[in-house]
């Protein structure tokens, strides 16, 4: 793609509103191309990872796998060398949704799609793509570092969890979450890893977070949550992976790329 030559992608389960909004991309912004339209969440991650454009627009409610997931794929499987995509949601979710959204994404546009309001992600969009022409690119994920976090604003509020339950055969084990080191999904179950055992639960780590306590807890990857305060080096590599240990544990645990903005030196 030359600097002149935007690229984009649309995501969208519904064939005639993905083939309007591409129509009003089009009249919107000529120079804008359009590398593919896919339907579900699945495709939409292999599409960007082929096409590797500048823009996604994303719809929230996909079969196989919602936009926010999606797009933490996405991001997590991006090449370091290039820059991470801007995000535009096109939703039907309501204000309370979309208030998260601005905080993690470039724009949104609820449906159904008013050109108008289309033009102004469009402007939005191209003075993104000038400001970061020709710069380091190292920020531009700090904006989609948040997604599980518009998962935890539109969960209902409960208290914390202070006990994690394990049940092995016909015996339950009450684990303290003090006590844990890490969260990691395995498959459909997580485990749960304390300084002596680990132990699988049948809760999704997506469903978990909720649940835990984040002055407690930091999610490092999209299938990984850790201890924060036995979080003792993060070590980058020359190829820009990112690996983090923690404190009286020898195991390598993986930062993503959309996590990566947490460990900066101060």
């Amino acid at each position: 793609m030359s600097a002149n030559t935007p690229t984009a992608l649309i995501a969208e389960d519904e064939p005639l509103l993905a083939r309007a909004l591409a129509k009003t991309l089009g009249k919107l912004w000529p120079g804008l191309q359009i590398q593919a339209i896919v339907h579900d969440g699945v495709s939409a991650i292999d599409a960007a990872h082929q096409h590797l454009p500048d823009i996604l627009f994303m719809d929230i409610q996909m079969p196989e796998r919602n936009g926010l997931d999606a797009v933490e794929d996405i991001v997590d499987g991006w090449p370091a060398d290039r820059p991470a995509p801007l995000i535009v949601f096109v939703t039907a979710f309501d204000r309370f949704a979309i208030d998260a959204f601005e905080r993690a994404a470039v724009d949104y546009v609820l449906k159904p799609v008013e050109s108008e309001r289309l033009g102004l992600t469009c402007e939005r969009l191209q003075a993104r793509l000038t400001e970061r022409h020709g710069t380091a690119h190292g920020n531009d994920t700090a904006a989609l570092a948040s997604f599980h976090a518009l998962r935890l604003a539109s969960a209902a509020q409960e208290p914390p969890l202070t006990m994690i339950q394990a049940g092995i055969g016909t015996t339950l084990h009450m684990i303290a979450t003090a006590d844990i080191h890490y969260f990691e999904a395995d498959n459909k179950y997580v485990r749960v890893v304390t300084q002596h055992r680990a132990l699988l639960i049948r809760t999704p780590l997506r469903d978990l977070m909720p649940r835990l306590d984040t002055r407690q807890f930091t999610q490092i990857h999209r299938g990984i949550v850790v201890c924060t305060a036995l979080i003792d080096k993060v070590v980058r590599e020359d190829a820009g992976k990112i690996h983090l240990y923690l404190k009286g544990r020898s195991e390598r645990l993986t930062v993503s790329r959309s996590y990566a903005h947490l460990f900066k030196p101060m």
